[in-house]
């Protein structure tokens, strides 16, 4: 059974776990390793996903599989009438059974009574989840190289959906 809830303060240790379990899958071949540990240390460190959920007012999801969590997403409002995903990832061996697109499908649910008019995301130009987006409806609209620090940069699409 699948199910999908509210993530708390509780979950966060999860939401890294699983982190770090995807993210060597994920972007294999894409990101260097030595920028996906840096990253990983960086977005994904308790203090870090302690304040996007309590001071920056991320909503954090969880994805169960029989009572399992299998993957997880956050978002928030980043201006009126616009929703940005921040970060949705299901763990690889639970991939193609449609989590990713039910997390989807959830938030824009969530949103759509709210006024909201266009989900935001950013994916990496060389992750094929950018194909994944497209299927769902999203768009690419720019390319944005973002610092993070260290020398290291996220390339990036920024792609949006019209809700």
């Amino acid at each position: 059974m699948i199910k999908i809830r509210l993530a708390n303060e509780h979950d966060l240790t999860t939401v890294e776990r699983l982190a770090r379990e995807i993210w060597p899958v994920a972007y294999d071949g894409i990101v260097p390793p030595q920028q996906l540990a840096y990253m990983l240390d960086l977005i994904y460190n308790n203090a870090t996903l302690r304040d996007q959920l309590l001071n920056q007012h991320h909503t954090f999801l969880m994805v169960e599989q029989d009572g399992n969590p299998v993957g997880f997403a956050a978002y928030s409002t980043v201006a009126p009438g616009v929703s940005k995903l921040h970060k949705l990832y299901v763990h690889q061996s639970t991939q193609g059974q449609g989590l990713g697109k039910m997390l989807v499908d959830h938030i824009i649910a969530q949103l759509t009574p709210q006024s909201f008019h266009t989900l935001r995301l950013n994916v990496n130009r060389s992750n094929k989840a950018r194909f994944f987006y497209e299927k769902l409806g999203f768009e690419i609209k720019k390319e944005e190289d973002v610092d993070i620090g260290s020398g290291y940069f996220m390339v990036d699409f920024v792609m949006e959906k019209k809700l």
